[in-house]
């Protein structure tokens, strides 16, 4: 029965760290190399169902540019300071 208390709690805690890590993890920007409109992770964009926080790699791939409608291959990740 220890064994399996450890376990669980082992994988709690690891779970636990994951998430944190993943949280503490800075958000990125990224700008379409279109029009300029910039997609902030920490932001999402909400209008379109995307919720804050949402990684570049879990918004949709037919998602578009909202200012001029372009893929997501024209977007760039970009350093904004």
């Amino acid at each position: 029965m220890d064994f399996l208390f450890t376990l669980v709690s082992t994988a709690y805690k690891l779970d636990a760290f994951l998430q944190l890590e993943q949280i503490m993890e800075s958000y990125k920007k990224f700008i379409c190399v279109i029009c300029g409109f910039i997609y902030d992770e920490e932001e999402g964009w909400p209008e379109d169902g995307i919720e804050p926080g949402t990684r570049w790699e879990d918004v949709p791939e037919n998602w578009f540019c909202p200012d001029c409608g372009a893929g997501k291959e024209d977007f760039e990740m970009v350093e904004i300071e």
